[in-house]
C-alpha cells in the first residue's frame, strides 16, 4: 500500500512537472516569430532628420554597415564618420555594426535594385530608444554614371535611413590620384550623403536663411561647404530630389558625382582627416535649428 502511495506520488510530480514546462513555454515569445516594425525605416530622405540629430525620440544611433565580401570601408573613414556625426548631433552612443554579403554579381545598381537587397539583407531597424541605419557598400557602379565624361557616382540616398556608397567606383576614382586615399573620398562622401539624412538643404530641416542653390535643389550656395551644389553634377544640372518615379520605382535624391569630390579634395593642400571639409556656417546653423549641435 505504502508502495502505491509512492508511485502515485512520483506519477504526480512528473505530470506537474510537465504541465509547469508546458506553461512555461507558452508565456515565453520566439523573438524570431516577433514581426520587425519597419515603417519608420520607409520614409522620404530627410523625414527623420530631427531623430537623427536630437535625443527627443532616440538617444542611440545603431548604423549597419552592409559590405560585399571586399569592399568594406576603411577604419580611418569610419573614425572620421563617426566623429562627424557626434560634432553635429547629440548621439553620444552610436554603434557601428558591420555586415558582410556575397556580390550581387551585377554590373551595374539601379537605386531601386539596391532598395531591394536592402528589403533582403537589412538587420538593424528602429528599435525601442535606438535609431537605425543601413548603409550598403556595393561592388559595382551606379547605372547613371557617364564615365566618358568623368562622371561617376559615389554615393546616394534613397530613404530616410539608407544610402549607397559605390565603393567600387571610390577606389578606381582614388588610385588616379597620389594625393587623395580611397579613406579620403569615403569620408568626403559619407558625410556629405548623411547630410541629407540630417535634412540639408531644404529636405526635411528648413534652411534659417536662404542659402539653397537655384540650379540644384538640396544643395548648398556657399563656397567650401561639404553640401555645395558642384559636388553633385559640377553644378551643371538639377538634382534628383523626386524619390519615386512614374512607375514607383526609387530614385535618389542625391547622387555625388566624383569627378567634383576629387576636385574638392585636391583643393585641400593640407591633406588629412583635421582638414576634412566641413559643413558652412548656414548649413550648421540650420542643422542646431532642428535639433543638432
Amino acid at each position: 500500500m505504502k508502495m502505491k502511495k509512492i508511485k502515485l506520488f512520483a506519477t504526480f510530480c512528473i505530470v506537474l512537472m510537465a504541465f509547469a514546462c508546458s506553461n512555461d513555454s507558452d508565456d515565453t515569445t520566439d523573438d524570431s516569430t516577433t514581426p520587425v516594425d519597419k515603417s519608420g525605416n520607409l520614409l522620404t530622405t530627410g523625414d527623420s532628420a530631427n531623430d537623427i540629430l536630437s535625443n527627443d525620440n532616440f538617444t542611440k544611433l545603431k548604423i549597419e554597415i552592409a559590405h560585399v565580401t571586399g569592399f568594406k570601408p576603411t577604419t580611418e573613414a569610419m573614425d572620421e564618420f563617426v566623429r562627424y556625426l557626434r560634432l553635429h548631433t547629440f548621439k553620444d552612443q552610436i554603434e557601428i555594426v558591420f555586415l558582410e554579403l556575397p556580390s550581387p554579381e551585377v554590373e551595374e545598381f539601379s537605386i531601386q535594385e539596391i532598395a531591394d537587397l536592402e528589403l533582403e539583407n537589412r538587420t538593424v531597424f528602429n528599435n525601442g530608444d535606438t535609431l537605425g541605419i543601413y548603409i550598403y557598400f556595393a561592388d559595382a557602379p551606379s547605372e547613371d554614371d557617364e564615365a566618358d565624361e568623368g562622371l561617376v557616382t559615389l554615393g546616394a540616398v534613397y530613404r530616410n535611413t539608407s544610402m549607397v556608397i559605390h565603393e567600387s567606383t571610390i577606389r578606381r576614382l582614388a588610385a588616379l590620384s597620389v594625393q587623395i586615399s580611397n579613406a579620403d573620398v569615403e569620408t568626403a562622401t559619407l558625410n556629405h550623403e548623411f547630410g541629407h539624412l540630417f535634412g540639408l538643404v531644404n529636405l526635411g530641416t528648413p534652411p534659417i536663411n536662404d542659402h539653397e542653390d537655384s540650379e540644384s535643389e538640396n544643395h548648398c550656395n556657399v563656397p567650401g561647404c561639404l553640401m555645395r551644389a558642384e559636388l553633385q553634377f559640377g553644378g551643371s544640372n538639377k538634382a534628383k530630389t523626386t524619390q519615386l518615379t512614374s512607375n514607383n520605382e526609387l530614385k535618389s535624391s542625391c547622387s555625388l558625382s566624383g569627378k567634383s569630390v576629387m576636385q574638392m579634395l585636391e583643393s585641400h593642400s593640407n591633406k588629412g582627416f583635421a582638414n576634412a571639409v566641413p559643413l558652412d556656417a548656414e548649413c550648421i546653423l540650420d542643422l542646431q535649428s532642428n535639433g543638432g549641435r
